[in-house]
């Protein structure tokens, strides 16, 4: 039996093709997929043809789902946390069950990839050597 594990899973912010190949690896291979939009996420494995089981984790369920993941990880399975795009808990849903699931006693494993505010800063012509990142623009209300 492979060991439980919660993989949390950086996912493409455009581009299909920036999926990591352990990424998808993983995404094959897991018992089930926890993610933050699961029609979202449904065009991505789809895309790759990945058949694993899907569960919505957002803002107003995550809490409940993370009772349902310990259980999936206490039955030894393993389970990936994705976003819609980019990596999961960086101005995403994520961190109340990874909390959980760590106190939980199991393992959390990062599967870096895409996180937004990286991919802009690399390309913005701006010092990159300190930087500090305190959340993306609210969203303006006009009118």
């Amino acid at each position: 039996m492979a060991e439980a594990v919660l993989y949390v899973i950086a996912t493409p912010i455009g581009n299909l093709g920036d999926l990591s190949s352990r990424a998808l690896e993983l995404l094959r291979d897991v018992d089930l997929i926890a993610a933050e939009d699961t029609r979202h996420t449904g065009r991505l494995l789809s895309h790759f043809s990945i058949k694993s089981s899907l569960i919505s984790v957002h803002d107003h369920n995550e809490i409940a789902r993370a009772e349902l993941i310990i259980e999936y990880l206490a039955q030894g399975k393993r389970v990936a946390l994705v976003s819609d795009a980019g990596t999961p808990l960086i101005s995403d849903p994520g961190y109340g069950l990874v909390k959980r699931v760590r106190e939980a006693g199991f393992k959390v494993s990062p599967v870096p990839g895409c996180c937004a505010f990286v991919a802009a800063l690399s390309a913005a012509g701006l010092p990159s050597d300190r930087f500090m990142f305190i959340g993306f623009c609210a969203k303006l209300k006009l009118g």
